[in-house]
């Protein structure tokens, strides 16, 4: 019993035809199109978890601050994310905001009794992420009109 196939025994190997290479080339071109789009996706929420995290930062930071600097924030009130003689000119905290600044610009607001600052999430950019000075950490519609109050995240 000859158990190699009869045309392998007179020396013609057959191969792919052009139509089979075509097709693998086609679903390995879909498959990566799919990775591709899901590593985009994943780039962005890493993205918006460091901001998230860069601002967590900020919080903690400010607490430090507040203590060491006779109860205040600000010796002036301000709305802007370098405002002298403020906790936003504490230089951890400026080291956090540079973490995000290339990705989100962020938007501030101090006084010596309270701050708030908030940066624009990528993922979703009609959404922003917002800490304040009394603890609260949330996700909130992105504005660039800063409120006159200076009350803090909503």
């Amino acid at each position: 019993m000859n158990l190699v196939p009869s045309n392998m025994r007179r020396g013609h190997l057959r191969g792919f035809t052009l139509i089979e290479l075509l097709v693998v080339i086609a679903i390995i071109g879909i498959l990566s199109a799919v990775v591709l789009a899901s590593l985009n996706t994943a780039r962005t929420k890493g993205t918006d978890a460091a901001i998230k995290s860069d601002l967590d930062t900020i919080r903690t930071q400010s607490a430090i601050y507040y203590d060491t600097n006779n109860s205040s924030y600000a010796a002036a009130t301000g709305y802007t994310c370098n405002l002298a003689n403020s906790v936003f000119s504490d230089a951890n905290i400026i080291s956090a905001f540079a973490g995000f600044n290339a990705q989100s610009t962020p938007v501030c607001y101090a006084s010596a009794t309270a701050w708030y600052a908030y940066a624009q999430l990528k993922a979703d950019n009609t959404k922003s992420w917002c800490v304040d000075s009394s603890g609260k950490s949330t996700q909130e519609t992105y504005t660039t009109t800063i409120a006159s109050s200076g009350t803090g995240c909503t």
